[in-house]
């Protein structure tokens, strides 16, 4: 039902080689490997194992009937509804803090409750958009590459 674009679903375990997420800018050219990602920028969040991003549309999700999030594009590149507000307390997403994320066409948050799938994703949670801000749409990096800035090469004091 839906778009029938690629459902995304959500696990508990922490530690799912299927779960992973590469941060994005909103184009290649304005965010660097390791900048640090400010409260309030838009990124594009791009699955690693299939290139698609995560995406949202007017489109109702199967389950709960909240807004469809759906994985869509081709190594990394979709369109302008693959855009997420980082929501967090700070000037950056720290990794231990818990964020939201507000898409900039649709105005909803990512979030995840308590509907399962059944056959063939037996178990898997529905991940879709909601109108508000809630307990329901609150996300924290479990694990994952963290990169650091370069140092710039004026300054950088080894041989």
């Amino acid at each position: 039902t839906g778009s029938g674009q690629q459902s995304v679903t959500g696990v508990e375990a922490s530690d799912d080689a299927n779960s992973y997420w590469r941060i994005r800018g909103k184009s290649d050219s304005s965010c660097q490997r390791g900048t640090p990602v400010k409260c309030g920028q838009a990124i594009r969040l791009t699955h690693v194992n299939t290139g698609k991003n995560l995406h949202t549309h007017h489109f109702p999700s199967p389950l709960s009937n909240n807004q469809e999030v759906s994985a869509f594009g081709d190594d990394g590149e979709g369109d302008d509804l693959d855009f997420w507000i980082v929501q967090c307390s700070g000037t950056y997403w720290q990794r231990e803090d818990a964020v939201r994320f507000k898409h900039v066409g649709t105005e909803v948050f990512l979030s995840i409750t308590g509907e399962q799938y059944g056959h063939p994703i037996r178990g898997q949670r529905e991940v879709h958009g909601m109108p508000a801000a809630n307990h329901h749409n609150y996300w924290k990096a479990m694990e994952g590459v963290f990169i650091k800035p370069s140092l710039d090469p004026a300054k950088h004091d080894e041989l």
